[in-house]
């Protein structure tokens, strides 16, 4: 199920490669996987994944999130790939927590206000509070 954050970013439990036609037709231009493969037995590779996406002419980025967490490297490249969109992305995990979290935590360092990300969270189902004081320090960082 997407889960619609803004008109540029959406969030939703892992896909399949099958999904990837129907996210094109949805007007989407990029997907982002931020599911390490092999994390969950027959989870769909990345790579399967990517090959859809490309062929169907979608942009394609792999930011896996373990559970070690989150860095700085992997917000900026989730900032990174957002502003290289030409159009809304998709971005996936096991079920969109982590995928919402990540673009939460990308835009808050990048100054946005965290009581608007956490409001856009929790319109499309998701919880920040037990990130808020990470959102508050990167957006008081700038």
């Amino acid at each position: 199920m997407i889960r619609p954050i803004d008109e540029t970013i959406s969030v939703a439990p892992q896909i399949s490669p099958a999904d990837v036609t129907d996210i094109a037709r949805a007007g989407f231009t990029m997907i982002i996987n931020n599911r390490p493969d092999d994390e969950e037995m027959g989870q769909p590779d990345g790579a399967a994944i990517q090959l859809v996406a490309e062929t169907l002419g979608l942009g394609y980025v792999a930011i896996p999130i373990t559970h070690a967490g989150f860095s700085h490297p992997q917000l900026d490249a989730m900032a990174t790939a957002l502003a290289e969109a030409t159009g809304p992305v998709l971005a996936y995990c096991r079920s969109g927590t982590r995928s919402c979290n990540l673009w939460a935590l990308a835009m808050a360092k990048g100054g946005a206000d965290p009581d608007t990300l956490e409001e856009k969270a929790g319109k499309a189902g998701y919880d920040l509070s037990g990130i808020r004081p990470t959102l508050d320090a990167l957006a008081g960082a700038q």
